[in-house]
């Protein structure tokens, strides 16, 4: 039964929690998160100011390297954070989710690996509908991981009788050469633990942001290291939240509408140096930062 008393009462309790219901700027929401932060001890420490560490030495194997790799300075392994002067932001789970079109997927089901897992052997088994000859003349060893290379894969993908298997033998490729991408040029066996699942409705974006700040954060703390996967889709974040710096403007997020096919098919940046690029992230303001990509359209978002 409604009564007014009591939704006043619950309104009162929002307010006072900080739960604003009105859109707040750029500025006041960032004044506003500082401050909560210092007050509730949440994750800023007390007299923390953001610097850049010493100059990390990262190896990647995408495009725009140049970029990707003035980018991961300005990681904050503290806080799991990009950090550009006094502005911090990182990728949400809802801008992944936007950018790999998984909305239609179970958001409340993130993907953990089961206790009690098939073989390895018994996963492509399911996964290509190949015979268990065939599979197990196709695993290989890769250092403490056992993978299928690629190139068979690929073979499988022309040669495959079903439309529908193809498509799912190209799709685990895609999740291991690009998402996850731990042996260069093989599948490896998490990959199908991952894959596995699917068919359970679980979303796998937590999973990809997980395996994004991880390298980042052991690349920073550790001076040098290597990020070989999720590269493409940070740097679609990046060029979302920074267009200004580009001078390239977005669109509002559509069903027809692909950010990621749009970074993908834009020209490679090489022609930038690393220099050049470590100028444009030191002397951001930040009017340059957009706190929202234009394309993600959400019902609520909560800081």
């Amino acid at each position: 039964m409604y009564s007014p008393e009591l939704n006043l009462i619950h309104r009162k309790l929002i307010m006072e929690k900080g739960f604003l219901d009105r859109v707040e700027d750029n500025a006041a929401i960032r004044t506003w998160s500082e401050t909560t932060q210092r007050e509730k001890c949440e994750s800023l420490a007390e007299g923390y100011v953001s610097e850049l560490w010493d100059f990390t030495c990262i190896s990647i194997g995408q495009n725009d390297k140049h970029l990707f790799r003035s980018l991961a300075q300005f990681w904050n392994p503290a806080y799991s954070c990009f950090t550009f002067g006094k502005v911090d932001l990182v990728p949400t789970i809802e801008e992944y989710m936007a950018i790999l079109r998984c909305l239609k997927i179970q958001v409340y089901k993130a993907y953990s690996r089961a206790v009690n897992v098939p073989t390895f052997l018994k996963k492509l088994m399911n996964i290509t509908w190949m015979s268990e000859q065939w599979v197990a003349a196709q695993i290989k060893q890769k250092g403490d991981n056992k993978c299928i290379p690629w190139k068979d894969l690929k073979d499988l993908i022309l040669a495959h009788p079903n439309k529908m298997k193809k498509v799912d033998v190209f799709a685990l490729s895609i999740y291991s050469l690009v998402f996850f991408s731990k042996a260069l040029g093989h599948v490896d066996e998490a990959v199908t633990d991952l894959f596995d699942r699917f068919d359970k409705r679980v979303t796998p974006v937590p999973t990809i942001l997980a395996e994004t700040f991880r390298p980042l954060n052991a690349c920073r703390r550790a001076g040098e290291g290597r990020v070989v996967g999720c590269a493409q889709l940070l740097l679609t974040w990046f060029h979302s939240h920074f267009w200004k710096v580009d001078k390239v403007s977005y669109q509002v997020f559509s069903e027809s509408y692909l950010p990621l096919k749009e970074i993908v098919d834009r020209p490679r940046r090489d022609d930038i140096s690393g220099e050049k690029w470590m100028a444009i992230f030191q002397n951001l303001q930040e009017e340059n930062i957009e706190w929202r990509a234009s394309w993600l359209l959400l019902d609520e978002i909560l800081f």
